[in-house]
């Protein structure tokens, strides 16, 4: 395959989007909305074949398998972005120079955007909604994994799309084989932009070998700390959430941080987690506080490598600390600067948390699970960005932009 023709038309494309009204993406996403729910069965049996592929235990398992509960979710996320206002021509600051000159920067869309996932099929959605709403064609390399259900899923958009007369390519998917990523990667001065979304052994390979820009969406080691002021029914409650939630998601919690005097509390705070049979690698005051009020058979000692690493399974680690600079020195040497949560009741720890903790999103009281799009009112995300250019956090729609600069003269010439 000519994986530079299939890029240079995915480029032509950019220029279909551009005539189209916001009224008209509304109807063309909310057409799409519709046959994905029409064609719910066929998509579970295509879903079916990736997933008979999969060991179940593998935790990747549960990202993959979709379900009609979980299709309609979909849909009602991308209604949700369709509805959205657009970020597109909207003015970002304005100003006339002395000479007559008028200034405006003015928001516009990237153009096309290629965006490489693992085995989640709900991101062919999720990245197209958001792509089409902002005005970018999106080119889609997802993981053998989740290639049927990710067939099915695209065909169903270029369909639509056609209908409309807008061409398929406005929705690219390359096929699973690796050389289609090295192609992308590759592909200086067509495409604008690489998302990586999954491990982080994806997103380093994308890091270190793309020769077009990158956004990182980084993986997600989060950490709960419980500190001496902390009401222990809410954080029994966040602990429970954070975890068991759906642990195969970035924002899961990996590692409890506890604060020595309330060790007391620790049985009380994993309650809960013993229903999900959460595996616990604790350290050694944190072992013998558990040690007996805990399943034996659920009950490690952390090593070394319990630390700093995101699970994605019925796992989690905790550290016992002296107080909050401890706390927040373990979260600056092990997080991943993604989603990161104090327990507390006191205002002041309460500030000197949010100002210092270095995270995409810092949480007072609640649970790391709301490290998303939708649950930050955005309708969807293409991934939550760790890295600090550009875009940080849920990624939406004003996050798949960029501006120009637009110069309006009378005739003026520079002396």
């Amino acid at each position: 395959m000519d994986y530079r023709i299939v890029f240079e038309n995915a480029q032509k494309a950019v220029t279909a989007l551009s005539t189209l009204s916001d009224e008209k993406i509304r109807e063309i996403l909310s057409s799409i909305g519709e046959k994905v729910n029409n064609e719910t069965g066929r998509i579970l049996t295509e879903n079916q074949k990736d997933t008979d592929r999969m060991d179940m235990s593998d935790p990747k398992y549960d990202r993959l398998k979709l379900t009609k509960e979980r299709i309609e979710g979909m849909v009602s996320d991308m209604k949700a972005v369709a509805q959205l206002p657009s970020p597109l021509g909207k003015v970002l600051s304005e100003t006339v120079r002395p000479n007559g000159l008028k200034i405006t920067k003015r928001r516009v869309p990237f153009g096309l955007i290629g965006v490489i996932f693992e085995a989640r099929p709900n991101v062919c959605l999720d990245v197209f909604s958001l792509c089409f709403k902002s005005g970018n064609v999106c080119i889609l390399k997802g993981g053998s994994d989740a290639e049927y259900s990710n067939i099915a899923l695209v065909k169903i958009i270029q369909n639509v799309l056609q209908s409309y007369g807008l061409p398929a390519e406005c929705c690219t998917l390359l096929p699973v084989e690796r050389e289609a990523t090295t192609a992308l990667l590759n592909a200086e001065g067509v495409v604008d932009l690489v998302i990586p979304r999954g491990s982080q052994s994806l997103i380093d390979y994308v890091r270190k070998n793309a020769k077009i820009p990158v956004i990182e969406t980084g993986a997600g080691i989060c950490h709960t700390y419980f500190d001496i002021d902390g009401n222990k029914e809410i954080g029994q409650a966040i602990i429970n959430n954070a975890k068991t939630r759906r642990v195969s998601v970035c924002n899961a919690l990996d590692c409890l941080i506890i604060h020595e005097k309330r060790l007391s509390d620790l049985p009380f705070l994993c309650e809960k987690l013993k229903e999900s049979n959460v595996i616990i690698y604790a350290d050694e005051k944190a072992y013998h506080t558990l040690k007996g009020k805990y399943p034996e058979d659920l009950l490690k000692q952390a090593t070394p490598e319990s630390f700093g690493t995101e699970f994605l399974d019925y796992k989690m680690s905790i550290c016992t600390v002296a107080g909050l600079e401890e706390a927040m020195e373990h979260i600056a040497r092990y997080g991943s600067k993604h989603s990161e949560c104090i327990i507390t009741e006191n205002q002041s720890t309460t500030a000197r948390f949010q100002n210092s903790v270095d995270a995409a999103c810092v949480y007072v009281n609640a649970s790391t699970a709301f490290t998303d799009g939708a649950q930050f009112g955005l309708g969807a995300e293409i991934g939550i960005s760790t890295q600090k250019l550009h875009a940080r956090g849920p990624m939406a729609l004003e996050e798949l932009t960029t501006y120009k600069w637009i110069i309006q003269g009378e005739g003026q010439i520079r002396n």
